[in-house]
């Protein structure tokens, strides 16, 4: 919650649905009838279907816009719903805040009568195929490192489950950590950094020679180089994943 007090300021600004990944999550929900969007920050990717949002940041609850779904401050861990008490639970780049991830999914499954949806990513394959934090932020890595909940722990606490990549548009217009990927000049602007909750939260001091380092390597064009095979690429994995289980 005091994360996100801080943190989430701007995300209404930088931290837009993107329609890609909105049609991929949308698709996955299938024909649920109604929705609980749990750690729901500014509503970004809920379905019209979307009946409660839980969100423990107020910060994050006044920047939803007019006509979202109505909101209720509560944490993943101990959801104020009765069991069963919609088609499907979503849980979208949320899980890495919990305090106790088990918990938390747990209650997406009371909540839910049919579905839980995981957006999330495989730390291992993000620290392999990014180039950012694998050549100049390994400071942002470690503190992934510490927070990553492994998509197999996933997966069995969620009781089994399908797993879909989720692949990041080169456009991509949701500003969370792999969204600018053929964008380099865009972690230099610290409003961008500060709606990354991995660059915002270890601190400018801490990335500043990782930073330093990048734009050195744009301003001498070694960085695009070293990287042009990316500039030809619309899409790429990087590890993000959307876990997808029925019960």
């Amino acid at each position: 919650m005091t994360t996100y007090d801080t943190l989430g300021a701007t995300y209404a600004r930088t931290r837009r649905p993107d329609p890609r990944i909105a049609a991929q999550i949308h698709a996955a929900l299938g024909d649920a009838a109604d929705v609980i969007n749990v750690g729901a920050g500014t509503g970004s990717y809920e379905p019209p279907r979307t009946v409660l949002a839980v969100e423990p940041s107020q910060v994050m609850i006044t920047q939803r816009p007019p006509g979202a779904a109505p909101a209720v401050r509560a944490v993943a861990e101990r959801l104020p719903v009765r069991d069963h008490a919609a088609d499907a639970a979503m849980a979208l780049l949320t899980i890495h805040h919990w305090t106790d991830p088990e918990a938390g999914i747990r209650e997406l499954r009371r909540a839910a009568r049919r579905r839980v949806l995981v957006l999330t990513w495989d730390q291992q394959v993000f620290r392999e195929r990014f180039w950012l934090v694998r050549d100049y932020l390994p400071e942002a890595a470690a503190f992934d490192d510490t927070r990553a909940v492994p998509t197999d722990r996933l997966l069995d606490l969620l009781g089994g489950g399908r797993v879909e990549t989720v692949g990041i548009p080169h456009d991509c217009v949701d500003g969370f950590g792999a969204a600018y990927w053929r964008r380099p000049h865009a972690y230099l602007d610290p409003h961008v950094r500060a709606g990354i909750s991995m660059l915002a939260q270890p601190g400018d001091d801490v990335l500043a020679p990782g930073l330093s380092r990048l734009a050195a390597d744009l301003a001498d064009g070694s960085w695009h180089a070293r990287h042009a095979g990316l500039l030809t690429l619309d899409t790429i994995d990087v590890g993000y994943r959307l876990l997808v289980a029925d019960h």
